[in-house]
């Protein structure tokens, strides 16, 4: 174990408050361009899968991103690559707002504002805090996790306000200064290297591969493939939501509110799955919300009123939050804590890729129909597989012998 001085201490928490902050204000990567959707149609001239091809190509960018800032953060520390991603955001928002086709603005957002911006203030970030907590490991990385939501929650009801009033391009260029202004003191509070994990941890994670009977670089697979399928059911309303409500006549305004409600609800939603991840463990949390999710998605389906979306909307973020932390807590489980930055950027980059290729299917589909219900139905689908995955994963620990007399929660 980790000496209790060091975990779960007064300033394991006061690290954990910096990094939530961080990832607040770097997480607008993540949600600019659901908000600027609109206003880059028109801009551009495009249909909607065009527009909507931005915003995967930023998931992407922020896959890749991911993995290479996991490796500087196993290497390095966490500090270098939030650095980086601050004046990444800094440099591609900037940049943005000064691009005459759509290609250009998907290649900035791609490089810099998902690649080298965003993500390095969530995987990174969410591997150093569970090295910072043993007893409160779950709610403390479902809350650090929570901070690309409290930037979904927090920044597009203010987006959608100075895209009003000033257009796309100064709102970009005001959000690069205010990245760097603020997110470049944040990282000082980071500085401190993270404690070293005694090797116990290491051999109950050797155990819970040989439990499940894979190799690490099977279930590192097993749980990508997961992670892409639950987002790509998430995207449809958690990408789409806004451009949703403008084509039921209820306006982009109404939109923004609704995302916001939304992930303001998943940030409850993380909060408590942390809690029950600390007391059933992960898998069964992965469960449990990829079942509730596929519920929110199937009312969606059947309710599209104004009165009905926002309860809705609330609905989904409260069923949905826990499923993405699980993962990150998955992997401390079944991986050794020298690999914890790469694997964890791994799989929560494929989450993210999974939104990206959710949010473009479901622009392509409406745009071959003109209605977002074969969108839903194909997110659903999705749902399933990653339902599957994590059924499998319980199954699989409760009805094998943990190794050497080790009992693992499934």
């Amino acid at each position: 174990m980790l000496k209790e001085s060091v975990t779960d201490s007064t300033y394991a928490w006061r690290r954990l408050i910096a990094a939530v902050l961080l990832a607040t204000i770097g997480g607008i990567g993540l949600w600019s361009i659901v908000v600027a959707l609109p206003a880059i149609q028109a801009d551009f001239g495009v249909a909607r899968a065009d527009a909507s091809l931005p915003y995967t190509l930023t998931m992407l960018g922020f896959m890749v991103g991911g993995v290479a800032m996991g490796r500087l953060a196993d290497r390095f520390g966490v500090v270098l690559p939030v650095v980086i991603g601050t004046l990444g955001l800094g440099v591609g928002y900037i940049a943005t707002a000064f691009v005459a086709d759509l290609w250009q603005f998907g290649v900035l957002y791609a490089l810099f504002v998902g690649g080298l911006g965003s993500s390095a203030v969530f995987g990174p970030l969410v591997a150093d805090t569970s090295f910072w907590f043993t007893r409160r490991r779950g709610i403390a990385v479902a809350l650090c996790a929570s901070g690309n939501y409290f930037a979904g929650a927090i920044w597009p009801p203010i987006l959608q306000h100075f895209i009003a009033a000033y257009g796309w391009r100064a709102t970009h260029v005001g959000i690069g200064l205010f990245c760097v202004v603020t997110m470049l003191p944040l990282a000082l509070a980071l500085r401190r290297p993270r404690p070293m994990q005694a090797s116990e941890a290491n051999v109950q994670a050797t155990n819970g591969l040989a439990q499940l009977g894979l190799s690490p670089n099977a279930l590192q697979c097993l749980l990508m493939l997961a992670g892409v399928a639950c987002c790509v059911a998430m995207a449809m309303p958690q990408v789409h939501i806004v451009a949703y409500c403008a084509d039921l006549g209820y306006g982009l305004a109404r939109g923004a509110e609704m995302l916001s409600l939304m992930l303001g609800f998943g940030v409850v939603s993380r909060l408590i799955s942390g809690a029950i991840t600390d007391r059933v463990g992960a898998p069964v949390m992965l469960l449990l919300g990829s079942g509730l999710q596929a519920i929110a998605l199937a009312l969606f389906l059947q309710f599209d009123s104004l009165g009905a979306l926002y309860i809705l909307s609330a609905i989904f973020g409260l069923f949905q939050g826990g499923i993405v932390p699980s993962y990150a807590v998955m992997v401390r489980q079944f991986f050794p804590s020298a690999e914890a930055g790469l694997r964890v950027s791994l799989v929560l980059s494929a989450t993210l890729a999974g939104m990206g290729l959710g949010g473009w299917l479901s622009g392509l589909i409406f745009d071959a129909t003109l209605s977002y219900q074969l969108a839903l139905v194909n997110g659903i689908a999705w749902n399933a597989l990653n339902l599957t995955i994590a059924a499998w994963i319980v199954i699989r620990l409760r009805t094998r012998p943990a190794p050497a007399g080790r009992h693992l929660r499934a």
